[in-house]
């Protein structure tokens, strides 16, 4: 017992060791100035390489885990009052409710239409290759299928009841309903008596650079807290836990990057008459930081800064679309992936499926990707939503648990790269996107200001 406590002691300083290491080399890579974005591409090889290593050789992880714990919480800290401090100041800005109400109608429309795209890109994508072939029908023993909520529980729980206590837990949809209310009330008592509410919009505002400071303070983490949180996932599941399941991850990689390249790039060049190679690599840093980090939460602020000193779009139209689409704009997690799975459960359990039900993983896929919003863990409720309309057993989604974090960096890449190439729509439909600026940027001025 007493050497089994000192092997683990040894095992996890060992594996500190190995990751202080890591970061001072990244730190050197920022001191030299290297790009931010491939700063964080290099923490993501870094983390990998160290967490097979630790994985190999049975190296205690946990002090690495405590790092990208920590950079998680930092994030975690900053959520709610940046989401209620932007999403204020967006719709205070715009004059007009009937303004409001047009961006607001065509933002979720857009979310629901790309999300919809993204289910039949990964419907076809499965039925080609057919990622269930192969394997053997079995339930794990220990996996209890999550509850389903109902539809009213759903929007119930999206609704503000105490905004105190959801902004504590950590409820961003009930929080980010709330404001818009109180935002929605300034602008209406503002078109009457606009000395009255001149003082709130003055605090607002004041309260939202500062926490654009915080969040540049926290981005700077964001090297360091991807080579935590890639290493500590890596040494957790290492290569071998992947083998049985290579084909799921085939398939959803594959639609993914279909959606990514037709879809996003489609809407940016054909709507929007933008380049969409320049447009991607403008939006590198949001995807680089979603597909290390796995949050749309956490790419938040990256994202808010790639839309407005990148893309060139105006901080009214960012700032309201930003938060909500970190939120609702579920094209990886809600569309892509319920797919995937739905006809990889089919498959192993050999329960044929027709038009009707691939039409309807389609629709489900579009509504359930908004109605889970405000609940936890959204991929893994979509996706059971999805199984329970068709009538598939849910004990399916347990054979792919194992893959969830692998696949997650990729849906989460795709969600948050749909709600940059969202903003860029609508703000060019609305006339809120310089154009000029976006096509004078040079390669040298791309970096992220993060002073």
């Amino acid at each position: 017992m007493k050497n089994n406590l000192i092997e683990a002691i040894q095992s996890n300083w060992i594996s500190l060791l190995v990751s202080v290491v890591l970061i001072v080399l990244l730190h050197l890579l920022a001191r030299k100035r290297v790009n931010f974005g491939y700063r964080v591409l290099v923490a993501l090889g870094l983390g990998l390489v160290a967490g097979i290593i630790f994985n190999r050789f049975k190296l205690d992880a946990t002090s690495v885990n405590t790092i990208g714990t920590i950079y998680v919480d930092l994030v975690k800290m900053l959520v709610i009052p940046l989401v209620s401090a932007l999403v204020i100041t967006s719709i205070t800005s715009i004059s007009s409710l009937g303004q409001l109400r047009k961006i607001g109608v065509k933002t979720i429309a857009l979310f629901l239409i790309t999300t919809g795209i993204a289910a039949v890109i990964g419907l076809l994508v499965a039925l080609v290759i057919d990622p269930g072939s192969g394997i053997e029908q079995a339930v794990p023993k220990n996996f209890k299928p999550r509850e389903i909520p109902t539809f009213s529980q759903v929007i119930l729980d999206l609704m503000p009841t105490n905004p105190i206590s959801d902004m504590a837990n950590a409820k961003v949809v009930p929080v980010l309903i709330f404001f818009i209310f109180v935002a929605i009330a300034i602008v209406h008592v503002g078109s009457k008596k606009p000395e009255v509410v001149a003082p709130v919009k003055q605090f607002v505002e004041s309260f939202a650079q500062i926490m654009h400071q915080v969040a540049k303070y926290i981005i700077r983490l964001t090297p360091y807290g991807v080579y935590a949180l890639i290493a500590t996932m890596a040494a957790k599941y290492g290569l071998e836990t992947l083998a049985p399941l290579v084909k799921v991850i085939a398939a959803t990689y594959v639609a993914l990057i279909i959606h990514f390249v037709l879809t996003f790039g489609g809407l940016v060049s054909l709507v929007a008459r933008v380049n969409p190679i320049k447009f991607f690599r403008k939006a590198y840093p949001t995807i680089a930081v979603a597909f290390t980090t796995r949050s749309s939460y956490v790419t938040l602020p990256v994202n808010l800064e790639v839309i407005t000193k990148r893309l060139r779009v105006s901080p009214r139209i960012a700032s309201f679309i930003a938060p909500l689409g970190a939120t609702m704009n579920m094209n990886g997690c809600g569309g892509v992936w319920p797919a995937v799975v739905a006809i990889f459960v089919a498959r192993v359990y050999g329960i044929p499926l027709g038009i009707p039900e691939y039409i309807l993983i389609v629709l489900v896929s579009m509504i359930s990707s908004v109605g889970v919003a405000g609940v936890p863990g959204p991929a893994s409720i979509s996706t059971t939503v999805v199984l329970t309309a068709l009538g598939l057993p849910i004990e399916g989604l347990g054979l792919v648990l194992a893959i969830d974090a692998v696949v997650d960096m990729g849906r989460t890449a795709v969600n948050a790269t749909g709600t940059t190439v969202c903003s860029l729509i609508i703000a060019n439909s609305e006339g809120e996107f310089d154009r000029e600026a976006f096509d004078r940027d040079e390669e040298d001025q791309l970096e992220l200001n993060l002073a």
